[in-house]
């Protein structure tokens, strides 16, 4: 609704030469606006003070629409201070932390025999094969007693040369790994001679080209024998947690994929897909809600183990960057602003409170072990890491919410893997990176969508609308 600015104006010439009779209760309705007005002022200020922008940048001054407000679904934080909180704080430590040797590498096994169906023997692509590291690049702890893996016992992976893995090692990072037991996972990281480092840097989450009947099996597995797909309001919260966390992940994936994706594969060119992320994510309210609700439950893992995590061992042999590690650390697990402006981004204590309780917690880490398992299926091996990372990083956040009693960090009994804290860091930086790039094309996609012809989006050979493709 929009006013005629005369009224206004000759109300203000009436009040100036004394006629306040002839306007009747116009002067009341100035007054009353002024009010407002300033009303209006404090609570934008309120807003700012909490770190939340009163209008986007580059803006007529004027707040635009949000599709997404209010309390995030069985969270503690809403959403305009999520975006507010992690466009600040926490996306740019995030991108500094993972570029620093200890997070930068992940110890994973990558040749494994998938424990629930036949492999099917995808080897349709050149280059799906992956290269040991040179000896001369693997610190001295690490280096595999024997030669590697024959060439018959090597699965070749369907995919692209650019769903290939790049092991490229720094010859002084790591120890050794403290080996400890994850209730929440299935990899056994005892057996290590299996497991290869890869530097995380050199093998972004991007789209690979891993598609179909493959894709689709993964996807359909997970959700139909691990977690109901279409969570019922007859279902406990425990479940309906265990589907959000799933699907809230899988959005993540998606978003990845447009955000780097083979735009042109005659050219190699690459970029954002922005009707790809409608068509996957956007276009679907629940997805977007559980990648925030995904986002708060991983945050919040973090900084309940803030006591741990601060005195871990982030030593790798280069005291300049173990320093500058120990200092990110710190700076988000302390961030005053994170504190105060959302100090429980979830509450675990809600759960597993009925007397079916145990029963119930066992119930669904078996689930979540399985879906742990479903990632040796993978058939593309970059897919295979980036899944196994992540799923690594959620089975840590699940092990640290459950499986510590209370918030006292005094003498309690959590231990973590190096392994799950680089893959818990790596996932939330994921999610961060996620929830940031929804929120900048968000509001406007649409109108992208409508602007691009059907010729365009259908370059580089893969149809954006496969709604089960992995990576």
């Amino acid at each position: 609704m929009t006013m005629d600015p005369a009224p206004a104006a000759n109300g203000a010439a009436a009040v100036a030469g004394g006629g306040m009779k002839r306007q009747g209760g116009r002067w009341w309705y100035a007054a009353a606006g002024a009010l407002i007005v300033a009303l209006l002022a404090v609570a934008v200020s309120f807003y700012s003070f909490r770190g939340i922008p009163s209008s986007p940048p580059g803006g007529c001054g004027c707040p635009a629409a949000r599709k997404y407000t209010g309390m995030v679904e069985d969270c503690c934080c809403d959403y305009e201070t999520v975006d507010a909180i992690n466009e600040e704080v926490l996306h740019p430590i995030l991108q500094e932390l993972v570029k620093l040797p200890f997070f930068r590498y992940f110890k994973v096994k990558l040749w494994c025999d998938c424990p629930f169906w036949p492999d099917d023997g995808m080897c349709k692509l050149r280059d799906c094969s992956v290269c040991e590291c040179p000896e001369n690049e693997i610190p001295e702890p690490f280096k595999k007693p024997y030669s590697g893996l024959s060439p018959d016992s090597m699965i070749c992976q369907e995919g692209k040369p650019q769903a290939t893995i790049d092991k490229t090692l720094d010859s002084k990072v790591f120890k050794i790994w403290v080996e400890t037991d994850n209730p929440w996972t299935s990899d056994d990281e005892a057996d290590s001679k299996e497991m290869a480092y890869v530097n995380l840097q050199l093998n972004p989450e991007r789209y690979t080209g891993y598609t179909g009947d493959s894709a689709r099996r993964i996807w359909d597995a997970i959700y139909k024998e691990n977690c109901p797909k279409y969570p019922s309001e007859e279902l406990c919260h425990e479940k309906k947690a265990l589907y959000k966390l799933i699907s809230g992940l899988h959005s993540s994936i998606s978003v990845h994929i447009a955000y780097d994706y083979l735009l042109d594969e005659s050219t190699n060119s690459w970029g954002q897909n922005l009707p790809l992320l409608y068509d996957r994510v956007l276009k679907y309210p629940e997805r977007v809600q559980n990648l925030y609700f995904t986002y708060l439950f991983v945050l919040r893992a973090v900084t309940k183990a803030a006591d741990y995590l601060e005195q871990a061992d982030y030593n790798t042999g280069n005291p300049e960057d173990d320093w500058k590690t120990r200092s990110l650390v710190k700076q988000l697990l302390y961030n005053s602003k994170l504190r105060s402006a959302c100090p429980l981004p979830f509450d675990e204590a809600k759960l597993w409170q009925g007397e079916n309780g145990p029963e119930l917690k066992q119930e669904i880490q078996k689930q979540f072990r399985n879906i742990s398992a479903i990632m040796d299926c993978i058939g593309c091996e970059k897919c295979r890491l980036w899944g196994k990372l992540q799923v690594l990083g959620l089975g840590t956040a699940l092990k640290i919410l459950f499986s510590v009693n209370g918030d006292s960090h005094l003498n309690q009994p959590l231990q973590l893997q190096r392994n799950e804290v680089i893959a818990l860091f790596n996932l939330l930086n994921r999610l961060s990176e996620s929830v940031k790039f929804v929120h900048e094309k968000g509001s406007s996609i649409e109108e992208v969508i409508k602007e691009q012809s059907p010729s365009t989006l259908q370059k580089g050979g893969s149809k954006p609308n496969v709604k089960l493709d992995f990576l």
